[in-house]
């Protein structure tokens, strides 16, 4: 006897997150050994983590048999000093994803609608069927947010609009006039989160004074993450900033505990490294500019992207991602996302690269 009915609809209708095949998996499933397999595909930090996030998890270490701090005081002192806010406007999460879903879960109720983008991040929709509320998908314009259009699906039911920026898997980015000029016309009673999970590998000129929309307008959440250029994925840390007023709310339906110790003193040691997130945005920016090159080179089209990570575009993304793995190079097929025919890789050491560019040529030529 089957129990699933005792699921509401909205819950079994759910089609799982796809997260990017671990290395343990691929090796078990091809016979390969670990030490011979790239992952290029889950935008990891290729250079691990910082020292100094390092030595502050050895240091945290004697305390794990006691609770975290449910408060998180010290990553809230840290966070308030490095962005200008006040604690009381921070919301830790465990990862942002857990932020996105804190944001449905204070926010929504069965019958609200939430308006994201098409080919944004996988999380939005999964988050806002969670909670019974109904999904309004904007059509992408180039692979990119359509604000115009985000703003015209609004509808009086409408709470939450999610924007990406930079997007995962497409790497777009919206103009920062764009943004302002959204948030400007956005009612004032529709919940903007602004997810900016790659925001560290924007240059300065790129990148959204997202802080001064947070003062001005007390509609917006911001989403920021430590897995990406601070390389702490497998901590799973990630924070909000908002108003006090929807910081608390949120904070009311937070798990107490739901950042550990070691993810703590981490996340305040990673956001004081400099000198490593310097290092990790020019790692970026020189193996971007290594794949890309290889795109054009081998005629392959691919989206440009403000991202740590390319969206290329090929004739049968399953085969080709098939061939990829049985070389040992995990990449993100995106037919999840409705792109069968498009695969995400992330940008690794200057090795890896090679590897994946190694691997795609020989492909190619088939």
């Amino acid at each position: 006897m089957s129990l699933a009915h005792l699921a509401p609809d909205h819950i079994r209708a759910i089609a799982p997150y796809q997260a990017g095949k671990p290395i343990s998996e691929l090796a078990r499933e091809m016979g390969l050994a670990e030490a011979d397999i790239v992952k290029l595909a889950s935008n990891e930090n290729p250079l691990g983590l910082s020292p100094k996030a390092r030595a502050a998890m050895l240091a945290a270490m004697d305390e794990l048999a006691r609770y975290p701090d449910g408060n998180g005081f010290a990553l809230k002192a840290a966070i308030a000093g490095k962005f200008a806010v006040a604690p009381t406007q921070i919301v830790l999460g465990n990862g942002s994803n857990d932020i996105l879903e804190l944001a449905a879960r204070t926010f929504l109720s069965p019958g609200d609608t939430v308006v994201y983008a098409q080919y944004s991040f996988a999380v939005y929709p999964l988050a806002t069927q969670a909670v019974g509320a109904r999904g309004i998908e904007v059509k992408a314009q180039e692979y990119g947010h359509d604000l115009e259009a985000m703003l015209a699906a609004i509808e009086p039911s409408t709470k939450l609009v999610f924007i990406a920026n930079p997007n995962n898997p497409t790497g777009t980015l919206c103009r920062p006039g764009d943004l302002l000029e959204f948030m400007e016309r956005c009612p004032a009673n529709v919940l903007v989160v602004l997810d900016e999970a790659y925001t560290e590998y924007l240059p300065r000129e790129k990148q959204v004074d997202s802080l001064g929309l947070l003062r001005r307008f007390p509609n917006l959440i911001i989403s920021r993450t430590l897995s990406k250029a601070y390389g702490l994925a497998g901590l799973r840390i990630g924070f909000a900033l908002a108003s006090a007023e929807l910081s608390d709310l949120m904070n009311r339906v937070r798990q107490p505990f739901n950042v550990n110790s070691l993810a703590q003193a981490a996340a305040v040691a990673a956001l004081d490294d400099l000198d490593f997130l310097r290092e990790t945005v020019r790692i970026n920016s020189e193996g971007m500019a290594q794949i890309t090159a290889a795109l054009v080179r081998l005629g392959v089209p691919f989206i440009p992207s403000y991202g740590n990570f390319i969206t290329f575009h090929v004739g049968d993304g399953a085969t080709l991602n098939r061939f990829m793995l049985e070389r040992g190079v995990i990449i993100r097929p995106l037919a999840s996302y409705g792109m069968k025919d498009s695969l995400r890789v992330s940008i690794g050491l200057p090795e890896e690269n090679a590897r994946f560019i190694a691997v795609l040529e020989e492909a190619l030529e088939g």
